[in-house]
């Protein structure tokens, strides 16, 4: 897992191919005017799922992980608590290939999200977006999703 801010995303481009294509289509898209919505950018290999929402309470909050997919999330507006583990400290559930989503069920670490910031979560990145930092409060965010080569 990964968490910086946007402007340092430079830095990043030289992973995966695809993070580098992520990177550059969030430099070229206009985040702050972006309706919410999915965006094909490269097909199945690289799609922008942009999100607005109100953030919710703890207790609502599940664990997930991906199989198929590097989730790069941006946060566009606004706040948000965001939950981490590596799978291996979780007890999975059964995965679904349809939605390429593992429920997880455990403890973990949590950290906040601010406006600019982006996390990069790896296949073996257990997480849990869309807490409430203090207060439920509405977000505004990309979510890049990547395919693992």
């Amino acid at each position: 897992m990964i968490v910086d801010r946007i402007n340092n995303s430079h830095l990043y481009s030289a992973l995966n191919p695809g993070i580098k294509r992520a990177f550059e289509y969030i430099q070229q898209a206009d985040p702050s005017n972006i309706a919410a919505g999915r965006y094909e950018v490269d097909g199945e290999n690289l799609y922008v799922m942009v999100q607005q929402y109100n953030t919710k309470p703890m207790e609502a909050g599940v664990w997930e992980a991906h199989r198929r997919y590097i989730d790069l999330q941006y946060v566009i507006q606004g706040a948000e608590k965001i939950g981490y583990a590596n799978l291996s400290r979780l007890t999975q559930g059964e995965y679904d290939a349809n939605r390429d989503f593992l429920p997880l069920f455990g403890e973990g670490e949590f950290l906040t999200l601010k406006s600019g910031d982006f996390v990069i979560l790896m296949p073996e990145d257990a997480h849990m977006p869309g807490l409430a930092v203090d207060a439920l409060a509405p977000v505004k965010k990309m979510v890049l999703k990547i395919l693992v080569a």
